[in-house]
């Protein structure tokens, strides 16, 4: 076994393939395993894929081949050029390579399930794909568009790394000044030793720091105007789709109901809690999986 600064420890997604592949303008880090329907878990900022290291041998033993990629920028895949606008980076460009990724490991058409910032991707998939996404499972956000629509003095104050990320070069000298004391909340105690020392080596990489805000720069830009763009076409997501909120995060906090925000996004949505904070694939994977287990069986 290996051994770490916190003792002995399980190897992450134990029978999975970690690999690169490269879908076009970067190459994926992805780890996959199983046989049987194919579900890919896109995972949120700070994280890597490993954020799901309690769920996806749950999903795969469960009968599901589980694909759990780091999204362009992120972890140990690639960091694109970056682009004046922002665009390289933004929801369209990662749902893409999303698309290729299933693609070249054979899965034609897939389910999908994102997390915080990989909610949005999961999201843009559901609308740019819509032949090839089968359900749709978004968790602990809104679209970024209604988001903002909503932003009033509390959004700002709670949320206000939206806004300081997008600034340019500040929150990088920021972050690079002491990595550790910017994403203090993230313990190797609840997260599992293996997958901390994953998110400490992506978070004191300079090129992944900045790909990560790049993630938010395009958010408020060229993300917002494709949403927006959407809902005047009057272009909805048709599979089933599933909103999971954490009772401990701020979704109820902010929106009262966070269904009624998704509900002109998808024909066909269902919701539910789960009693966790806001990482809930570390924190509760065993309601998370018999969630998700329900909706995509």
């Amino acid at each position: 076994m290996p051994v770490g600064e916190w003792g002995y420890f399980p190897r992450m997604f134990d029978g999975f393939i970690d690999q690169r592949i490269d879908v076009g303008e970067v190459e994926l880090r992805v780890r996959y395993a199983g046989q049987g329907l194919p579900v890919l878990l896109i995972h949120g900022h700070p994280r890597t894929g490993s954020t799901w290291h309690r769920v996806a041998p749950q999903l795969v033993s469960r009968g599901f081949a589980v694909v759990c990629p780091d999204m362009r920028g992120y972890g140990r895949s690639g960091k694109a050029a970056i682009r004046p606008d922002h665009a390289q980076q933004s929801k369209r460009a990662v749902a893409g390579d999303m698309v290729r990724l299933m693609g070249a490991l054979g899965h034609s058409t897939f389910a999908v399930v994102g997390h915080d910032r990989g909610c949005y991707v999961a999201l843009r998939l559901a609308l740019d794909h819509p032949a090839e996404v089968s359900r749709l499972v978004v968790m602990d956000g809104v679209p970024i568009s209604e988001a903002l629509a909503r932003c009033d003095a509390r959004f700002a104050r709670d949320w206000y790394h939206w806004f300081f990320f997008a600034q340019p070069d500040k929150p990088e000298r920021a972050i690079a000044a002491d990595p550790d004391a910017w994403y203090s909340a993230a313990r190797p105690e609840g997260m599992g030793a293996e997958n901390y020392l994953e998110f400490r080596e992506a978070i004191h990489d300079e090129a992944t720091v900045r790909a990560m805000l790049e993630d938010y720069r395009a958010g408020l830009g060229v993300d917002r105007d494709h949403e927006e763009a959407d809902r005047r076409a009057g272009r909805v997501v048709r599979c089933p789709t599933l909103f999971l909120w954490s009772t401990r995060d701020d979704m109820e906090d902010l929106y009262g109901d966070p269904l009624a925000v998704w509900r002109p996004w998808a024909s066909d949505l269902r919701g539910e809690s789960i009693d966790s904070g806001h990482h809930v694939a570390e924190e509760n994977p065993d309601d998370l999986t018999a969630a998700l287990v329900r909706f995509l069986a």
